[in-house]
């Protein structure tokens, strides 16, 4: 564990809540962005999941 749950200005794609979890828990962005997208396909609420923490994920 890195640093605080952050939403950083560099390095976004979409909210940069991806980038936030890998340099939270020091992952790679890829790594972290790969889990998600595969998350995707089954079922659940990952998507809403990722909207609440792009809310809740201050900014840098």
């Amino acid at each position: 564990m890195t640093s605080r749950l952050s939403r950083p200005r560099d390095n976004r794609m979409i909210g940069g809540v991806c980038v936030g979890l890998a340099r939270r828990f020091g992952l790679s962005a890829g790594v972290v962005r790969l889990i998600f997208v595969v998350s995707c396909l089954l079922p659940g609420p990952q998507f809403i999941a990722y909207l609440i923490l792009w809310a809740l994920m201050p900014s840098e």
